[in-house]
């Protein structure tokens, strides 16, 4: 049986919406340079050092001088032109199919800003981290934006000032693909900044687009997934994978949670959209039984069947990095963060932006911003 050329995530890159926001960005330039360094590719050292280079550039793209708010799509599009080509590419050297996979792994890592994690060396600063998404639900609405991955493209290289002290934020953006997570993505980009000696962050603070209306800070996360497709149409469920040589608390604990001050973020005046601190998780109860809800979080010895993040990639993705928290014992402020949805008007059904999208996409990510702020002066900035 051949390998596919493609995925079903970059075959949609083909389609119009894609192409066109491709064109208005000038990121549709990325693919035509990526395919003629392809071919000059000489060995395998040569196309490794290139494939990173090109991601980094796309990435340096989005967030270099990117307006007040930033526009996440181009970016996504890009890249996935990039991997698909990747992917089918034949060189005139022997390539095997992991060394394949270690060229689209460099692509993924550096095109997502995963290289970029890096602060300069000060021991007075603040150091953030705030990871986001990649758009989903695209078989639904192929114009879709994440305000989550919108935030991280906005945020990366902000400063803050937190009691006299300046905070400086690094910024990285994650698939919404279960394989990547089963890799050991998250692991691979966070994991440093929990065993640094020294250049580590002060919080990690995980975003993704939540529920209509109001942010959610999510208190407690589970460790199990519930199946949901991803982005390549792929389902996963049972207890979160681990990666090997990854360190994990004993016993691996069902829940983990926030290490974020969630009751004074949510006090505070971050900006119009409500801001809650949300407790509820679905468990079921010790000595087994039918899953349960309930309201303020789970109870003892109980089995996690979804964190207040769910059950989907936004509760995994802060499942694993709490454990990073817990099992190095690093008092970082982490947690997670969903942001409301982001809508195009009523009327809009064709277009990829319009006054209502854009007035949307603004303010949730000044409100992430300020959310950021708020952690920081009531958490991280304290030693809390």
């Amino acid at each position: 049986m051949s390998r596919p050329t493609r995925t079903a995530e970059e075959a949609r890159a083909d389609l119009e919406t894609p192409q066109a926001l491709l064109r208005r960005s000038g990121f549709a330039a990325a693919l035509p340079l990526f395919a003629a360094d392809l071919d000059d590719a000489a060995d395998l050292d040569g196309a490794r050092r290139l494939v990173t280079s090109h991601g980094r550039r796309l990435w340096a793209e989005a967030v270099r001088g990117s307006p007040a708010t930033a526009d996440d799509r181009p970016l996504y599009w890009a890249r996935l032109t990039l991997t698909a080509r990747l992917r089918s590419w034949r060189p005139g050297f022997p390539l095997s199919e992991a060394d394949r996979a270690d060229l689209l792994s460099r692509l993924e890592h550096a095109s997502r800003g995963h290289d970029a994690l890096v602060f300069p060396p000060d021991d007075g600063l603040l150091r953030v981290i705030v990871t986001g998404f990649d758009p989903f639900g695209l078989d639904d609405d192929i114009r879709r934006s994440n305000p989550s991955g919108v935030a991280a493209i906005t945020l990366d290289g902000a400063a803050l000032t937190v009691h006299g002290r300046r905070a400086v934020v690094r910024t990285a953006l994650f698939p919404v693909r279960w394989r990547d997570f089963t890799e050991g993505i998250v692991e691979r980009a966070l994991l440093p900044h929990y065993t640094a000696d020294s250049g580590a962050a002060d919080a990690v603070i995980t975003v993704s687009q939540g529920r209509p209306g109001w942010f959610d800070l999510e208190v407690y996360n589970g460790a199990r997934r519930g199946g949901g497709a991803d982005n390549d149409g792929r389902t996963a469920e049972g207890p979160i994978p681990l990666p090997p040589q990854v360190p994990v608390p004993h016993p691996r604990p069902q829940w983990t949670t926030t290490s974020l001050p969630c009751a004074r973020i949510a006090a505070a005046d971050t900006g119009h959209h409500p801001v809650r601190g949300n407790t509820e998780v679905t468990e079921i109860p010790a000595g087994g039984g039918q899953p349960v809800v309930r309201p303020g979080g789970p109870t003892p010895g109980s089995t996690a069947v979804a964190g207040g993040g769910g059950d989907y990639l936004s509760n995994e993705i802060a499942y694993r990095n709490t454990l990073l928290r817990d099992a190095t014992g690093r008092p970082v402020a982490a947690g997670h963060v969903h942001t409301p949805v982001l809508a195009f008007a009523p009327d809009n059904e064709e277009g990829v932006t319009d006054p209502v999208f854009e007035a949307g996409r603004a303010a949730i990510v000044a409100q992430t911003r300020s959310i950021v702020a708020a952690a920081l002066e009531y958490g991280a900035a304290r030693g809390e």
